[in-house]
């Protein structure tokens, strides 16, 4: 087979699968959403990498840490 027709159709799948996604989000209630956040936030609290009181701006630099790798 040709390389290139092979990741042409493995691009296509994976927009087919974002646009799947994209539909299921939009298709989520809200109340739905928060249950989802919470949900990562108590595993986030359960494996200790967030201790659930840090100021905003330890936040930030948190994610600036993880951004730069």
């Amino acid at each position: 087979m040709d390389a290139n027709f092979d990741i042409k159709m493995y691009r296509e799948r994976w927009k087919a699968v974002e646009e799947f996604e994209r539909e299921e989000l939009r298709a989520m209630s809200l109340d739905e959403h928060w249950k989802q956040i919470n949900s990562l936030f108590q595993f986030a609290l359960a494996l200790g990498l967030t201790r659930g009181d840090d100021g905003e701006n330890d936040i930030f630099l948190r994610w600036a840490k993880l951004k730069a790798g």
